[in-house]
């Protein structure tokens, strides 16, 4: 049998996330920053900015669905970070998964109080 670990032709296995992965970390990345930038800029622009004017920029729907599209890169960039650690450092596979579908049930339940927290009257 031939062996297939060497040259060009090896066979390479494995989850194939690496570019992928380090692509949507960093694009989520440049999400959270240029949100983050916008609300500096609007606080440091503001004179006297205060609970109303938090509120009141708040209020326009277009910004709250920024926030929670910024909400939910967050999410997915802490998905991919913890499952990486998950995946590289939890060598059982049962108690990955089950670490694995706790972190998606607790990132599912962080983006629903984070709904309900912008949403709510």
């Amino acid at each position: 049998m031939a062996d297939n670990n060497i040259g060009s032709k090896r066979l390479v296995v494995g989850a194939h996330y690496g570019l992928r992965d380090w692509l949507a970390q960093r694009a989520t990345a440049v999400v959270m920053a240029v949100y983050t930038i916008i609300l500096l800029a609007v606080f440091f622009t503001s004179v006297g900015f205060s609970y109303q004017g938090w509120a009141a920029l708040f209020s326009h729907q277009w910004f709250k669905v920024a926030t929670f599209a910024v909400f939910a890169a967050l999410f997915f960039h802490a998905w991919i970070g913890v499952r990486d650690i998950w995946m590289d450092y939890v060598k059982p596979v049962a108690l990955r998964l089950v670490l694995q579908v706790a972190t998606i049930l607790w990132l599912v339940g962080c983006a629903g109080y984070a709904a309900q927290i912008l949403w709510r009257n």
